[in-house]
This record gives structure tokens, sequence and C-alpha cells, in this order.
């Protein structure tokens, strides 16, 4: 037995390791992937590796991904702690099977679509959604290569919306990683942001016309030309919602995120260029 990073007993049975944990794949993965069996009795009837991410997830939601340790997933399941270890290894791995979880996989309509464009721009979208569906999900460092099935099956969807190009791999990967990066970093920006107003009790409008005014004190025109000028032209004042949308509820699109579209249009834009300009595929 050995204590983790959060000061949790840590019990490891001795166990044969597979053709899947010598590759590197941890107990929960292998569970998620089929090549490990599931243990046939827990301490207790019905506890499940399903069970366990489940539980972790809605504390999350609930009180924020700090809240996540895997003594209080086993309190929300009624549970001990260490009977969560014959399921997940440590908390970092339970991280990377709640991602996989509620990221669940993209639509028809992403494969469906007609030309790279229209595939990558749904594709975006979609992951955007999840995102807004679980904000938290952006506050877990990105420390490790996708290897979940739900990651890897997202991966394989983007880099298929470039079928036909004529890209090499390496082309495909990096423009795919392009998007996403994009798209994560919107997502984590937007959420931090309705985090802090929802902690001050203030909305979109009332913080953007604060804001304003302070950026109206603060300028001084032969020092800050541009922004000067751009305060005065009202570019930091926003409509004035009486609440954000239900993250969970909300539809995303190019009405509800202007800002994201835009972004992503030029991005496409971008990669657009790159075709035309490598052999004329656009």
């Amino acid at each position: 037995m050995d204590v983790n990073g959060h000061g949790e007993s840590v019990g490891r049975g001795k166990q044969e390791a597979g053709p899947a944990a010598q590759a590197g794949l941890s107990r929960g993965l292998e569970l998620l992937w089929g090549l490990r069996e599931r243990p046939r009795k827990g301490p207790k009837p019905g506890l499940s590796l399903a069970r366990v991410v489940a539980a972790a997830v809605e504390v999350a939601a609930a009180e924020g991904l700090a809240a996540v340790t895997m003594s209080r997933v086993a309190e929300q399941l009624g549970f001990t702690t260490m009977s969560l270890y014959r399921y997940v290894e440590s908390k970092e791995e339970l991280l990377v099977l709640m991602i996989d979880h509620v990221i669940g996989r993209p639509s028809p309509a992403v494969t469906e679509a007609e030309g790279w464009r229209t595939r990558l721009e749904r594709w975006a979208w979609e992951m955007l959604a999840v995102y807004r569906r679980h904000p938290w999900i952006t506050r877990i460092p990105v420390d490790h290569l996708p290897i979940s099935p739900n990651q890897l099956t997202w991966m394989e969807t983007g880099l298929q919306s470039f079928t036909g190009t004529g890209l090499a791999p390496i082309e495909r990967l990096a423009l795919v990683m392009l998007v996403n990066g994009f798209v994560r970093s919107q997502a984590e920006l937007v959420g931090n942001l309705r985090r802090a107003r929802r902690e001050e009790g203030v909305t979109e409008g009332e913080m953007l016309a604060r804001y304003g005014r302070l950026l109206a004190r603060l300028l001084d025109p032969g020092r800050f030309p541009v922004l000067h000028e751009m305060a005065a032209s009202g570019v930091f004042e926003g409509p004035d919602f009486a609440t954000d949308p239900d993250p969970e509820h909300a539809e995303v699109g190019p009405e509800t995120e202007p800002d994201f579209d835009f972004g992503l249009q030029r991005v496409l834009d971008g990669v657009a260029a790159y075709l035309r300009a490598r052999d004329g595929s656009a």
C-alpha cells in the first residue's frame, strides 16, 4: 500500500500484467477497451467502472473539478475509497475516464457532410458543445496523448474530414490539432469568464460595461491609441443578457457564439489557403 499525492492510501493487488498493461494501459483503460476481465465480485454488489466514472462526473458538475478525489467519489457511491481501486488506479486515470465518458462520439452529421470544410466545421461545433455542457474538462491539464476509445474516435473523425484532399498524414494531424487547439482555448476562455461572472453575480453586459468604463479611465490616447479608439467606439459594450444561457441546454451556433464562429471561420480560411497553395485541392 502506498499514498498518492492526495493523501489517500492506495492498495495494489498483485495481478499478472497482460499485454495491455505491458503496453502501458492502466487498469481502467484496459476495462474500457475490453482488454481486462471485469472484477466478478466487488466489496458490495453493483459497483462497476461505469458507476465510478458517472459518480465522478456528478461530483465535478455539482462541486467543481477540485472536489473530485477518490475519497469523495467513494462517498458519493456509498463505498469505501479502497473499493474504487479495483477499477481505477489513480485520480489521474479517473480524469481520463471522465473525459471519455462525457465527450461521447461525434454525430453522423459530421462524417456525412460534403467537403472537408463543412465536416471540420461541424466537428468543431460539436466539440464546443461538449465543452459548454461540461466546462470542467478544460480545467484538466492536457498532459497525455489521446488514448481512450472516444478520444480516438474524435481524432479519427477529425482526420477523416480531409479524405480526398491529398494531404499527407502529418499534414492532416497538424491541421486537426490546430482546430482542436482553437476550440479548446476558446471554450476555456469563455468558460472562465462565465464562471467569474456568476461568482460576482453580474451579467455579461454588466461586466463588459464595467470593463469599458475602467478602460476609459486608464487609457491615455498617446500611449494606447488603438485601444483608446476601440474603447471609444463601444466595442467592449456587449448585449446585456439577464443571465448566461444554461450551458447544459443552450444550443451552440453562430447566433449564440458569434466570436467563436468568427475565429473558427478565419482558422478554416487559413486551412483553405494552405490547401490552395499546396496543390489547389480546396
